[in-house]
């Protein structure tokens, strides 16, 4: 892991911002029709039109934050 540019926290930090991503997923499906003629309501709810997207929105900022974070530099200098 020496030469690895992200260090293992940040890497932690992108695999829950992933597993929120999917989860915001997993809610987005069903809601479909066996029966072409006939409407289902269920595709209006609320986890799939709010919570959903609000969890791949959220899951995508963990993994934007997490790259972008600068790991702590423990070599300084104290004087």
């Amino acid at each position: 892991m020496a030469n690895f540019s992200l260090p293992p926290k940040n890497v932690r930090f992108i695999i829950i911002g992933l597993a929120v991503m999917v989860a915001g997923y997993i809610l987005m499906i069903g809601g479909g029709s066996s029966d072409p003629q006939v409407f289902n309501y269920d595709m209006f709810d609320f986890r799939r039109l709010v919570l959903s997207p609000l969890l791949v929105i959220l899951g995508i900022v963990i993994i934007i934050v997490s790259i972008m974070k600068r790991p702590e530099d423990k070599t300084e200098d104290k004087e």
